[in-house]
């Protein structure tokens, strides 16, 4: 597996999640990411589980957060099964 370039906006995103923490857009904005999901893709093409929620913040606008998770038994077979066909 490729590692994740420590310069890149990629890594500040992937530290956030390691550390057990949420990323919503206000915060990766902070970090100077401007396209969260772009980053977010990058890290899951690197073989990680990120879960997408939908949340409603204090001021009632719908918030998007990412976090780490523990892959759930369907995906790794999805996995699995793209791989038997040659598609991963």
């Amino acid at each position: 597996m490729k590692l994740i370039n420590e310069d890149t906006k990629t890594f500040k995103v992937f530290n956030v999640l390691q550390k057990g923490e949420s990323i919503t857009e206000s915060h990766a904005k902070k970090l100077g990411v401007g396209n969260l999901a772009a980053e977010i893709a990058r890290i899951r093409q690197h073989g990680f589980c990120v879960y997408t929620n939908q949340r409603k913040a204090k001021n009632g606008v719908e918030v998007t957060e990412y976090e780490f998770g523990k892959p759930s038994r369907r995906l790794i077979a999805a996995g699995y099964k793209a791989m038997s066909l040659g598609l991963a």
